[in-house]
């Protein structure tokens, strides 16, 4: 399986949702999945995440510092099984470039498996001070969290029984 995370620039949220996301999934063994992040915006590209963003992740022991941003590009969508929006605005950009039914079906809130049908947002910390770094990072494990649950370890606990 591949899943991409896409926020806006891709120096916040989304290189943090890949970071937690890689991390968690080590954590429970599971090797054959691909995580990538992306920003819809060309801002950024080539630039390593935001150092508020890198600090926080090192505070709850996950290194960003190998990423670099990156655009999302209309290939993505057949690159990757998942692509998940940090806010309503990332989904509806994403979705009005998904060209088929399929592309579309892969679009969904990054939140989604945790908070199913709520559309929630994850910030932007971006203008935020430390304490609304701590706050997305709080949201997004959370996201990582359930993601994980639904795709791999229950997955993973029926191939082991």
């Amino acid at each position: 399986m591949k899943i991409l995370m896409v926020c806006l620039g891709n120096i916040c949220r989304s290189p943090l949702a890949e970071g937690i996301l890689k991390s968690k999934l080590k954590g429970h063994g599971v090797e054959d999945v691909v995580v990538d992040s992306a920003g819809i915006s060309s801002y950024h590209i080539g630039e390593k995440p935001d150092p508020r963003t890198m600090k926080n992740a090192r505070k709850h022991g996950i290194d960003l510092s190998d990423q670099r941003a990156r655009q999302f590009r209309p290939v993505d969508f057949d690159r990757f099984d998942l692509i998940y929006a940090a806010d309503r605005s990332i989904y509806d950009a994403l979705c009005s470039m998904a060209q088929t039914p399929e592309q579309l079906k892969k679009v969904k809130m990054m939140t989604e498996e945790a908070f199913p049908g709520q559309m929630l947002d994850v910030p932007d910390p971006y203008y935020g001070t430390e304490k609304d770094f701590e706050s997305v990072f709080q949201l997004v494990d959370i996201a990582c969290d359930a993601i994980v649950q639904k795709y791999f370890v229950k997955k993973q606990s029926a191939q082991d029984g």
